[in-house]
């Protein structure tokens, strides 16, 4: 039990000596800046709804209505980010069986570019632009005393 509810970590920092209880104090979503749900919310809308950044940004924006468009802005643009730096280590893996319609494991019928430019300039731009148009927006709607 306490292994299944231990914070997922790469243990890549040395443990903490000294404290009570000496653990790790490396997790996994901290390191990347996401947490699971968001990233296999991410996989699905890149994989299976093959959204690229503008695209997932539209979706997102509305899916996640409790945060600002600027947060969830920030959030995609880190997903592809780290997404088009590490896309060419998925073309190494094997072809595996896959079970659903998502895997984060590719196989040999997928024929997604791997090779990307990590800057993503047109896209974050649209983006950015978004953004910019919605907080205008949202400040054309407050109503003035």
């Amino acid at each position: 039990n306490e292994i299944a509810n231990a914070p997922p970590t790469a243990e890549l920092r040395p443990i903490e000596q000294g404290s009570e209880e000496e653990e790790h104090t490396q997790t996994d979503e901290e390191d990347m800046g996401m947490t699971y749900e968001e990233l296999g919310l991410y996989g699905r809308l890149r994989k299976i709804s093959r959204c690229g950044p503008v695209s997932m940004f539209r979706k997102l924006v509305n899916t996640w209505s409790h945060l600002p468009p600027i947060q969830v802005a920030e959030k995609v643009k880190r997903f592809f980010y780290y997404y088009s730096i590490n896309r060419h280590k998925m073309c190494t893996v094997t072809p595996a069986y896959h079970a659903e319609a998502y895997s984060p494991d590719d196989n040999r019928f997928d024929l997604r570019q791997f090779l990307y430019n990590t800057s993503w300039t047109r896209q974050f731009r649209v983006i950015d632009d978004m953004v910019d148009e919605m907080n205008s927006e949202n400040v054309d709607s407050i109503p003035l005393n």
